[in-house]
Parts: structure tokens; C-alpha cells; sequence
């Protein structure tokens, strides 16, 4: 029998079914060092786990003869509307992961219709970010920096850019141990050890992207240093208070999140100081393990502070049908990040936009199945955690 011709990588990231296959995909296109930057997380990884566990506990309640011939996706955040409840969250050292980088990511937003949100630690600046994706609603994410005066120039930069929403993060007052990184002696910008020289045999088309594409660096922080915790810790201030966040707004005259709550007490205490959003998040099990479950926790930071400030979740989203039960507990929309680098790490700018499809596909596809039109309706009635 004649064989199949064997797919293209493009015609791969085109039929994949869901965001597994991109992760898979990613897996064998990237060096292993680089895959697992995004895949891992800090110690034993049970902050991670249990975000994506909690997901896979959801149970869902539907009602049946209703008509969902249209099951409307658009949502407002913040005085304005996309066209689904995504919000792509900041990741460091993007272009590490396919050489297309921040500017990708961008671009499949804006085409897509949702928030792009650009990181201190990105490897794209923010006028490249704009100019990429000009009609795109681009945000900046800031790590309060030990020099305030720098912080200043970061935020002048990006609100020069039109960046009009900043997501200050505030779980990493030092830097977690992500093992896998310490164990593969990761780098940034990769370096050509005798172990990534094997992987460079192994995973040719990444390295060849990354050889002969622009030099990577931070564009934001100085450098490209060789230790990411040593960075992180050299850079970051863990001396930031709640009089530091009024420090910021003070300087910030756009809409201001703040991201990596993970109690009630402190959503209670960001809500009275007048901030626009909380994004309930542990950082992707990045930082503390054993953190909170964002999901777990999400219905109680609702019911505390819903009413003054709207309320992200961030943390183990990898279907549509996720984003609808973050929305049933009280979820205004979801950050996504390693669903969105797996696509990056597998196809480039492609990669992302079928991140997106799959997304709207599957949401969707459980509005109907759940016996309503539109995101509007969920609501607490639609689901529970088992």
C-alpha cells in the first residue's frame, strides 16, 4: 500500500485538535530545556497540577430546549468589548520560544479580538508590540523594579506605545525554584553547551530560527543575563507594600490590575484601595508551591469584592470549556499563557491564532451544550466542583 505523505509542520498546527496537540507539537519542536521553561513550574509542580486538576472536577448543569442557535462570546472588562472572554497573559522571553515572539502573539489578538498583555520581561519592546498589532488592545504587565526611577521610564514607554491597561504582578517579591530550568542549566539567551548542542541535533528548524534571528535580550531590563532566579532576585524589589501600588497608580493614568492574588483578606484590602481588576492567580504554580487553586479560590474573592472591582482568573485554563466554568463562579474573563506558548513553540504566529480558534470553537460549542445564548448567562446554577 502506498504510504500517507507526511504533513507539513504547518498543516500539523492547522489540524490540531485541541490545545494538547500543540502542546505535543511544541514538545517536539522545541529543545527540551526551552519546552520546559513553559511546561514547568516551581518545586514538586502541585500548584500547577492542581490548577488544571481543579478544571477536570468541574461539573456542569444544562439546561436542555432552549434555542442556542447563536451562542453570543463577547464580553465588557474594563469599559470596553472583545470579542471573547480571553485575555493573553504576559510571559517572559517570548521570542526564546519561536523567533516571530511578542510581535505574534500581538497580531493573533488583535485578529482574534482579545487583549495582548506585553511583560517587563519581554523580548519585544513596547513600540515594536504597537506596531505589530496597531488596532490591537495591547497591555503592559509591570514587576516593581528596585529602581523606581526605571519603573518610571517603563511606564512612560508603554503608555507612549497607547497602552492603556497596566497588570502590575505582585507574587514575586524573589524569584521560585523552577527545577527543570535548574536542572537543565537554562539560560537566556540559550547557550550552546555541550547538552543544547545535542538538542540542537535533535530539534534543527528551533535552532536555526534562533541562530540566524534578531539576538535575544530583554527589552525592557537590561541585559541577557545567564541566571534567570539570579536576575529575577537582582531586579525585583521584595520590599514592595501596599504604599508602592499607590505609588503607581499615582503615576499611572490608565485602567490598573493588579495580578497574583491568592487571599480574600488582601482582594478585600486592593478593592478599598481602588483598583479597576484582581486577577486570582498562584502565577502558573511558578512561585510558591502549594499555592491556592485560582479556581477553588475564585468564588469567595467574588463574593468579597465582585461588587467594587472586576475579577480575572488565571491559571490552568486550557479549553474553552474552562473559560465557561471560570465564568459560571464569577470570572469577568481568563488570562492565558501556556496555552497560547504552546501554539507559539509549535507553529509561530499560526500556532497562536489556532489557539484562539480552538478556544471560541470550544466555548461556544459548551454555551450551547449548556442550554444557553451567551457568556451573559452563566452563571453558579450552570456548575459546580465536584
Amino acid at each position: 500500500m502506498p504510504q500517507r505523505p507526511r504533513l507539513s509542520r504547518a498543516a500539523r498546527v492547522a489540524a490540531a485538535a485541541d490545545v494538547a496537540d500543540l502542546r505535543l507539537l511544541a514538545s517536539r519542536r522545541a529543545p527540551r530545556m526551552v519546552f520546559d521553561y513553559v511546561d514547568g513550574a516551581a518545586e514538586g509542580e502541585r500548584s500547577m497540577a492542581r490548577a488544571v486538576e481543579a478544571f477536570q472536577r468541574v461539573e456542569f448543569r444544562p439546561h436542555v430546549l432552549r434555542d442556542v442557535s447563536e451562542a453570543a462570546t463577547a464580553v465588557e472588562i474594563l469599559g470596553r468589548r472583545i470579542a471573547m472572554p480571553v485575555v493573553l497573559g504576559p510571559t517572559g522571553f517570548t521570542r526564546m520560544m519561536h523567533r516571530a515572539g511578542e510581535r505574534a502573539v500581538a497580531r493573533a489578538a488583535e485578529q482574534a479580538g482579545v487583549p495582548y498583555t506585553l511583560s517587563t520581561m519581554g523580548t519585544t519592546t513596547a513600540a515594536d508590540v504597537a506596531a505589530a498589532a496597531p488596532g490591537g488592545w495591547n497591555w503592559f504587565q509591570l514587576y516593581v523594579v528596585r529602581d523606581r526611577a526605571r519603573t518610571l521610564e517603563t511606564l512612560a514607554l508603554a503608555r507612549e506605545a497607547g497602552m492603556d491597561v497596566l497588570v502590575v504582578t505582585v507574587d514575586v517579591p524573589v524569584a521560585g525554584a523552577r527545577l527543570r530550568d535548574v536542572r537543565h542549566g537554562l539560560t537566556v539567551p540559550p547557550s550552546l553547551r555541550w547538552r543544547s548542542v545535542l538538542q540542537a541535533v535533535r530539534h534543527p528548524a528551533w535552532w536555526f530560527d534562533f541562530l540566524t534571528g534578531e539576538p535575544l535580550r530583554f527589552a525592557t531590563v537590561d541585559g541577557a543575563p545567564d541566571d534567570l532566579a539570579g536576575i529575577t532576585n537582582m531586579m525585583f524589589d521584595p520590599s514592595v507594600t501596599m504604599a508602592d501600588l499607590e505609588w503607581i497608580r499615582s503615576a499611572w493614568q490608565g485602567r490598573l490590575l493588579v495580578k497574583g492574588v491568592q487571599r480574600v483578606d488582601d482582594a478585600k484590602e486592593l478593592a478599598s484601595a481602588g483598583v479597576d481588576g484582581l486577577v486570582v492567580s498562584n502565577h502558573g504554580g511558578r512561585q510558591l508551591d502549594r499555592a491556592p487553586t485560582p479556581l477553588e479560590l475564585l468564588p469567595d474573592v467574588v463574593a468579597a469584592v465582585g461588587e467594587r472591582t472586576e475579577v480575572f482568573l488565571d491559571g490552568g485554563v486550557r479549553t474553552g470549556a474552562d473559560i465557561a466554568a471560570a465564568l459560571a463562579l464569577g470570572a469577568r474573563a481568563c488570562f492565558v499563557g501556556r496555552a497560547y506558548l504552546y501554539g507559539l513553540m509549535a507553529g509561530g504566529e499560526p500556532g497562536v491564532r489556532r489557539v484562539l480558534e480552538l478556544l471560541r470553537a470550544e466555548l461556544v460549542r459548551t454555551l450551547q451544550l449548556l442550554g444557553v445564548a451567551g457568556v451573559a448567562e452563566l452563571g453558579p446554577d450552570a456548575v459546580r466542583l465536584r
